[in-house]
């Protein structure tokens, strides 16, 4: 197969960008057309595409870093994704998340599974809860830790499960969003910086509850809680679910 010309790999990109409405980013753009044009040098490719904006700068758009979408990509996205709804609930993936947070990322010693609206405020519900703290066997003790996962199956809540993991710092040491893998990449890109600037976790799974397949995109940083919040959270949760609260913290 012959080398690519410049032209030609600009139009081989604008067709590949447009064939990914929720956009693609520029490493994987690169391999699309390696892959049709071996031949073409992948120096090349990128050079091209670094000037892709300019040359072709009314057929796509860069919504985030390294993110090349199609200009109407955000409105065919969007109709996608009302048409292929999720069927599984989001509490579908509650226990599995919170079950991983304990025996995949060692975050927690304790778990349960809490969403909806137990508390009566969406704020400070954890979908996810749970607590690190000393074992028997520990020689060295230390303060308990909550650790708050808030979980999603719609790709297109990104926002909002942002704004409700943040909310559960005010008693949590850690909190974690989980995310489809199916979440257009600007919106990704940009839960992505949000969380690496307010040390949200991120994990990204699989729309299928019996193998979810969650990974770790960004660790949680640590934080001292406000202790006023964590004992309002307590005193809720001893008050209205007291066996929680004796898994939980005694």
């Amino acid at each position: 197969m012959a080398k690519l010309s410049v032209k030609e790999i600009q139009s081989e990109a604008l067709k590949i960008i447009k064939a990914h409405p929720g956009g693609i980013k520029y490493s994987a753009l690169i391999t699309e057309i390696l892959e049709g044009n071996p031949e073409t040098p992948k120096t090349t490719i990128g050079a091209t595409l670094s000037n892709l904006h300019i040359a072709c700068a009314d057929a796509f758009r860069k919504p985030g870093r390294g993110i090349y979408q199609p200009l109407d990509g955000g409105e065919v996205l969007a109709q996608q994704n009302v048409l292929t709804a999720p069927k599984v609930r989001e509490e579908d993936f509650y226990e599995s998340f919170g079950e991983w947070l304990k025996n995949e990322l060692d975050e927690v010693t304790d778990v349960v599974a809490l969403g909806g609206a137990s508390f009566r405020t969406k704020w400070g519900t954890p979908d996810v809860l749970g607590v690190y703290k000393p074992l028997a066997s520990n020689l060295i003790k230390f303060p308990v830790e909550i650790v708050s996962g808030e979980v999603k199956s719609n790709p297109v809540e990104s926002i909002t499960a942002f704004g409700q993991a943040a909310a559960y710092r005010l008693f949590s040491a850690k909190t974690y969003v989980a995310m489809p893998a199916s979440i257009a990449e600007d919106d990704l890109g940009r839960l992505e910086s949000l969380c690496m600037l307010f040390g949200v976790g991120l994990v990204l799974f699989d729309l299928d509850p019996k193998v979810p397949n969650y990974r770790i995109r960004m660790r949680a940083q640590r934080f001292s809680a406000d202790m006023f919040y964590v004992n309002e959270l307590a005193d809720r949760l001893k008050t209205q679910d007291p066996a929680t609260f004796e898994k939980l913290f005694r």
